[in-house]
């Protein structure tokens, strides 16, 4: 069962992303409607993961559910990172993240303010805000991050 929950979960952001329904309720055209219906195919719009394609970090490793050249900018990864370690020290960019917390626990850091979470937790980062996550839980902690790139 929990596993089909995250399944359920990524596939109910990756719909979103890909049909056109923004996160924070806007909605755009999606690529079908601009007329592009041959990029699209099955193979590209499906991705099942795969150990083959983990991108390895100090902190753990990367997956790449939906890539920055598929869907305009617009990505979903899962990262996971082993217990009490961090990606990267807080930082702040132009483009705005969703994370949703799937397995194990975290620190999430949000311009001064930090708060601890676990499973099914979601948090958002708006854009040029010091944001961070650090596990601080004792097992693997995984988590997706939805993510709109600007200058793709």
């Amino acid at each position: 069962m929990k596993r089909n929950s995250l399944f359920l979960v990524a596939h109910v952001v990756l719909l979103s992303m890909v049909c056109g329904f923004g996160v924070v309720g806007q909605t755009k055209p999606s690529a079908l409607q601009k007329g592009d219906t041959t990029r699209y195919t099955i193979e590209n719009c499906l991705n099942e993961f795969s150990k083959d394609k983990i991108e390895k970090t100090d902190a753990g490793y990367l997956y790449w559910f939906v890539n920055k050249d598929l869907a305009g900018g617009e990505t979903l990864k899962m990262s996971v990172v082993t217990p009490h370690a961090t990606t990267h020290a807080p930082h702040r960019h132009v483009d705005e993240e969703f994370f949703f917390v799937l397995e194990g626990k975290i620190e999430f850091y949000l311009n001064g303010q930090r708060k601890v979470v676990g499973p099914l937790s979601s948090l958002y980062c708006p854009p040029n805000v010091e944001h961070g996550i650090r596990n601080v839980g004792d097992t693997e902690a995984k988590y997706l991050v939805v993510k709109k790139y600007e200058n793709k």
